[in-house]
């Protein structure tokens, strides 16, 4: 392997499979590409052989389905395959590798087909090459029989192997055998290497990457994978609190709806318990706004030093901290966001911050102790970052890797194309519309950014589902109810983004933004 190739993790090679197929480049489009390029680099090894013997040994998931696309290819190019599939030929599910298995179970005169459900029908092969597609990426738990069968057979056997986006049983992020684990000669791993071999390479053998015909544009913006990758299902014995305790601090004697919108957001995005602590009668108004809502009373008109005991008591037992929308500049509000900042720093709490909190921020940027997600539009990015900013598109990407890197925060920078940065990634975002100018949607960014972060999910990741969430319901709210947006039908279609991106391809397409929107 070169050193400098990159890696991908297990979650972000998902995302990009999922983005694709969001993009149009569909599963079987992919798998399709994957069995060209095996074959192709298969048959660069073997075209001095006389009658080389081929052997793909398959499991029933999509990596199995690679393998089948790949005995095809190699049929085609005038090789003799046998293809041994570890399971029965009902256990293949994916509709990609079923059409796959499904034309070379017909091709009996190229390739020799048997299916072998029992791993005690395994017997160790002899082969010119032995194609190990058993077990793709994001493999969980110890192997069970018969693929762990199929692992042991495939040590036992004798040929040069070749391991398939990964030697099977390997994990592909901690380069750790789930029990036992293919040795593989060569590894040909799909799109990029797989963080795993690496780390694994004790059974990877020789590791090289084929690029497979996923856009580009998969992994630099962001799409349904960025969601669904971390959005996990709940177990039946989930207990309330398990998913979440966020506090959102904000709301002033001007500005009630604020709070409420990123409150009512979040309370859309699952976390189990959400609180919004704001002043007293600001606080009774957001009470009103719906039952959903959880308030904490806090002295005076606006925020003031009194209410920071109060508020560190709700801190302490909350998963992770929304400050700002709504907030306001008094003077004494302004010198209790900077304590806020300090003490929920002290604490390690994740944190969004937000609005007039931003503004404050600004005035003495440093970077910052705890996970953290800043959500400015233009105005509030060129006070943080004190001076003005360019409207060409790369150059305000450098602009928030700056910010990133000096506070040591997520920035998501809102505007017709949103840019999500930390440290050491950056990611685009198109979803939104002109319509979403109003005010509020930015509130509900915030609030969907906090949910995240209290159900664990690291910042930069948060931001950018986060930014593909909150703009996804404002295009579904064009499409289907006309050219108007208000903030509670932006939060009232979240759910609906929601199983959009949970449900998976095939996506139907939402339309797609032509035109210049920002978010307020």
């Amino acid at each position: 392997m070169n050193p400098g190739q990159p890696t991908i993790t297990t979650d972000e090679m998902l995302a990009a499979e999922y983005n694709s197929e969001y993009l149009g480049v569909s599963h079987f489009q992919l798998m399709e590409a994957v069995g060209t390029r095996i074959a192709q680099e298969i048959a660069t090894r073997i075209r001095d052989r006389p009658n080389p013997r081929i052997h793909v040994i398959a499991g029933p998931g999509k990596n199995g389905g690679d393998g089948f696309t790949t005995a095809r290819h190699l049929a085609s190019q005038g090789y003799k395959v046998k293809v041994t599939l570890v399971g029965k030929t009902s256990d293949v599910h994916d509709e990609a590798a079923k059409h796959q298995l499904d034309t070379i179970v017909r091709m009996t005169d190229s390739i020799q087909f048997e299916s072998l459900p029992d791993s005690s029908q395994l017997r160790p092969v002899e082969a010119d090459i032995i194609l190990d597609a058993v077990l793709g990426y994001g493999v969980k738990g110890e192997l069970r029989q018969p693929l762990l069968g199929a692992v042991r057979i495939i040590n036992r056997s004798k040929g040069y192997k070749i391991g398939l986006d990964l030697p099977s049983g390997l994990d592909s992020d901690t380069g750790e055998p789930h029990g036992e684990a293919v040795k593989a000669d060569l590894t040909i791993s799909l799109h990029k290497i797989k963080q795993g071999l690496v780390k694994g390479a004790a059974y990877a053998g020789q590791t090289i990457s084929l690029a497979i015909g996923i856009p580009p544009e998969a992994e630099t913006y962001t799409g349904p994978g960025d969601f669904k990758t971390l959005w996990k299902p709940r177990p039946p014995n989930a207990h309330k609190g398990d998913y979440g305790r966020l506090l959102i601090i904000g709301g002033s004697e001007n500005y009630t709806g604020a709070p409420a919108f990123s409150a009512l957001a979040a309370t859309k995005c699952g976390t189990d318990l959400v609180y919004v602590a704001s002043p007293a009668k600001t606080s009774e108004t957001i009470a009103s706004y719906s039952p959903d809502l959880i308030t904490i009373k806090l002295p005076g008109d606006h925020l003031n030093l009194k209410a920071v005991p109060e508020i560190i008591k709700w801190t302490t037992t909350s998963d992770a901290v929304v400050l700002g929308p709504g907030i306001g500049l008094h003077d004494e509000t302004v010198e209790t966001v900077k304590k806020l900042i300090t003490e929920i720093g002290e604490q390690s709490k994740p944190m969004v911050l937000d609005a007039d909190a931003l503004k404050i921020f600004g005035r003495t940027r440093r970077r910052l102790k705890n996970p953290t997600v800043l959500t400015p539009h233009q105005g509030e990015f060129a006070q943080v970052l004190q001076r003005k900013i360019s409207l060409e598109t790369q150059l305000r990407q450098e602009a928030v890797k700056q910010l990133a890197n000096e506070t040591g925060a997520t920035v998501v920078l809102k505007g017709n194309l949103d840019i999500i940065a930390d440290a050491t990634r950056l990611k685009l975002n198109k979803t939104g519309n002109p319509y979403m100018t109003v005010g509020g949607t930015g509130d509900i960014l915030t609030g969907i950014i906090g949910a995240f972060l209290a159900q664990k999910v690291e910042p930069f990741k948060a931001g950018a589902a986060g930014a593909f969430l909150n703009g996804l319901p404002g295009d579904m709210l064009i499409r289907e109810k006309g050219p108007t947006i208000t903030p509670l039908a932006l939060v009232d279609y979240i759910p609906k983004a929601i199983k959009y991106c949970t449900d998976g391809p095939p996506f139907t397409r939402i339309t797609p933004q032509t035109t210049t929107r920002y978010r307020a």
